[in-house]
């Protein structure tokens, strides 16, 4: 049977009368293929959208230094995660240069937009900002004052959800117990931290609003650790030492507290305060944990209609 003429499928095709380069006649001539195209090629980088509202972050708490670095790294996280993207920071009380009220800069936005818009009146307005607050649950009387400053302002931005609940705030409340010595980093290792609480305070605050949505995220929690986990809320009198008895009533010996908070929201202290009521030691709070500025992006982009990759929506990847 005679051998087939055309090429061997998957074999580099030579042209035998081309021509080399050189112009040496019979030198064999690789002939380059086309580009993939389809679902492996690369694809294109994300970016925020020419004229997208900027994304605010409401930050509440007694304005200083540490409140501006963790707003700022925050900040940072969710502009690495989509280029492009304006990112400001408004403080629920603020009210100079150094840490400008939430007030200000939505009204500064918005008169931003319109001397962009300039004399066209055909121009649709849209919002010229979104509001995103840093606070990893319900706060009432919190997010009142914020949606009194955007009525204030006259801007029209929109406000979002908080962060939370979260399977990321769980997974963010891991690495700070773990940090702390009071959590394994990893269930599938095989090694014991000493000091591993076999009980968990969820401190939270905001009301039993506040409590309930943390525990969501508490069972999250409690499923990687393997541990009971309990919510209770710091600005309630008496509810953490009232957890920490419950969970010592119901076998646990060991507790910790965690902090379910970014951190400027609450007073200095009052985290320790908490935990030397409870008898227990205490991790630190989320403050600018990665997933705490992809949940802030995932909100904004949510209310500009922007999808994000997977990781960047604040999904867990394993």
């Amino acid at each position: 049977m005679s051998s087939p003429t055309g090429p061997a499928p998957g074999s580099h095709h030579f042209d035998a009368a081309s021509p080399s380069p050189g112009g040496a006649p019979g030198l064999p001539v690789r002939t380059p293929r086309a580009r993939q195209s389809g679902r492996h090629r690369k694809p294109e980088p994300l970016a925020a959208p020419e004229g997208a509202p900027a994304l605010v972050l409401a930050v509440p708490g007694t304005p200083n230094s540490a409140a501006r670095s963790l707003a700022e790294e925050v900040s940072s996280i969710a502009r690495s995660e989509l280029p492009g993207l304006d990112a400001r920071i408004g403080y629920v009380d603020g009210g100079d240069d150094a840490f400008p009220s939430l007030e200000a800069v939505l009204a500064h936005a918005a008169a931003e937009q319109k001397a962009r818009a300039g004399a066209d009146t055909r121009a649709e307005l849209g919002a010229a900002t979104v509001v995103v607050p840093l606070l990893a649950g319900p706060d009432s009387a919190l997010l009142r004052r914020i949606r009194q400053a955007i009525m204030n302002s006259g801007s029209g931005a929109e406000l979002t959800d908080v962060l939370g609940p979260h399977p990321l705030l769980a997974e963010a409340l891991h690495v700070r117990l773990s940090e702390a010595g009071l959590a394994r980093a990893d269930r599938a290792r095989l090694f014991t931290v000493a000091t591993a609480a076999d009980g968990i305070i969820l401190a939270t605050v905001g009301g039993e609003e506040a409590v309930q949505a943390a525990g969501i995220t508490g069972m999250l929690l409690a499923a990687r650790l393997a541990v009971p986990v309990l919510a209770a809320a710091l600005d309630e009198e008496g509810a953490i030492a009232r957890t920490a008895e419950q969970l010592r009533g119901s076998g646990s010996q060991q507790l910790a507290l965690a902090p379910y908070l970014i951190g400027p929201e609450i007073a200095d202290g009052l985290v320790g305060a908490a935990a030397a009521e409870a008898g227990c030691a205490a991790a630190e709070p989320l403050g600018a944990y990665g997933a705490v500025g992809r949940l802030v992006l995932s909100n904004y982009a949510a209310a500009v209609g922007i999808t994000l990759p997977t990781q960047a929506q604040g999904v867990p990847v394993r």
